[in-house]
């Protein structure tokens, strides 16, 4: 390099990178669970556990538009293995009240690594702790009443997930949330 500034090249529409979204750092989850109830082979398939989430909270980011500030009021992990047992998948459904009094279904699927981490956290292990952010992966999906809760229907969302364990303390998981948008 000869030290002088290049600028980035100009995206213009039709061009291939103007086509990918971006993200938006829209809400943080903190659930609070319980360790994991080993249901075993079902059905379905081998490895079913299924975590209580006992608590939490989910509250938008301040530059995000659709203002939420809500306390889970319960909810489930329905957690299976993959064959490889490399991963283990989330099939995740609960509620949450806003202050406003609104009611918001809050869902997320997709995967966490089955790191020793993770394993420790979810077996309820006395000598687990936190996990760092790019493990855990999920898309999350949104149900609301009328009212302007509504508007996160509307969109699609991704979020990054970790374990916070404190001393004394059930395990939190926390999720960074983004929503999806195109880019211009």
């Amino acid at each position: 390099m000869d030290g002088t500034y290049k600028a980035p090249p100009v995206v213009h529409p039709g061009d291939r990178l103007h086509s990918f979204p971006k993200l938006v750092p829209a809400l943080t989850a903190n659930v609070v669970i319980d360790p994991a109830v080993k249901v075993g082979e079902t059905a379905r398939g081998p490895g079913l556990n299924i975590i209580h989430m006992v608590g939490g909270s989910l509250k938008s980011e301040p530059d995000f538009p659709i203002k939420v500030d809500a306390t889970l009021m319960g909810g489930y992990d329905f957690i299976r293995a993959d064959p490889s047992g490399k991963q283990v998948r989330l099939d995740v459904h609960s509620v949450l009240k806003d202050v406003s009094g609104a009611h918001i279904a809050f869902h997320y699927s997709g995967y966490i690594v089955a790191s020793p981490g993770f394993l420790a956290v979810a077996a309820g292990d006395p000598d687990a702790k936190s996990t760092d952010f790019g493990e855990a992966f999920t898309f999350c999906e949104f149900e609301a009443g009328e009212g302007p809760l509504r508007e996160l229907e509307h969109g699609k969302y991704v979020a990054s997930g970790r374990f916070i364990i404190q001393e004394g303390q059930k395990p939190i998981v926390e999720y960074k949330i983004s929503k999806v948008v195109a880019t211009f």
